[in-house]
């Protein structure tokens, strides 16, 4: 294996793309508060992620649909709308099963996806869409090494993604489920305790 490729690999490996961040517990920006974020990119350039417990207000898919003027008359299916970030939180996000592909479709991890454009409202709306998916409006982001920053100073926890506590879990579980899939309680986390 050539050393070129060899630090490559070291540099992918620190990459936490389709996992899930977890806010410690002394978290001081109230917008994280017992946050869990589910890592859509991770690279050199920064990383980009959607929060996946926190509903943005009532607003709920009819609602949005009413909102960006679009047809509602066959709407099947209507879900609430997460706050997904402090960042463009004019865009909306989809976060899906992969039985559901558009040409804006980006796989992810896991058989989880990523789409943000009007057609998967739609397919939503009318019943065709993914089986599971969430809708989030803005995302959270970090600069090249922000994030990894982050990490080493223990303002999150990485664990693996579950798409159980991510499509299935109710949104006031989330948290406390992917805390106990690391076998800890919330009160045993301090700020020296990390996986960094």
């Amino acid at each position: 294996m050539t050393e070129e490729i060899k630090s490559k690999q070291e540099e992918l490996s620190g990459y936490i793309t389709g996992q899930f961040l977890l806010a410690m517990p002394h978290m001081q920006d109230p917008r994280f508060e017992k946050a869990v974020i589910y890592i859509c990119g991770h690279d050199l350039n920064g990383a980009m992620g959607l929060v996946i417990n926190k509903h943005l207000g009532d607003l709920t898919l009819k609602g949005l649909l009413d909102y960006l003027n679009l047809p509602q008359e066959s709407i099947r299916r209507d879900l609430p709308i997460y706050f997904g970030g402090p960042i463009d939180t004019g865009r909306g996000f989809v976060l899906h099963s992969d039985d559901f592909s558009h040409p804006g479709t980006v796989p992810i991890d896991n058989h989880i996806s990523l789409t943000a454009t009007v057609d998967v409202l739609q397919a939503i709306a009318e019943g065709s869409g993914p089986i599971y998916c969430l809708l989030a409006m803005g995302y959270v982001g970090w600069g090249p090494g922000q994030l990894d920053s982050e990490l080493h100073s223990n303002k999150w926890l990485q664990i693996e993604a579950d798409s159980d506590i991510l499509f299935k879990t109710p949104i006031e579980k989330k948290w406390e489920m992917a805390i106990a899939k690391l076998g800890v309680s919330p009160e045993a986390l301090s700020e020296e305790f990390g996986q960094a």
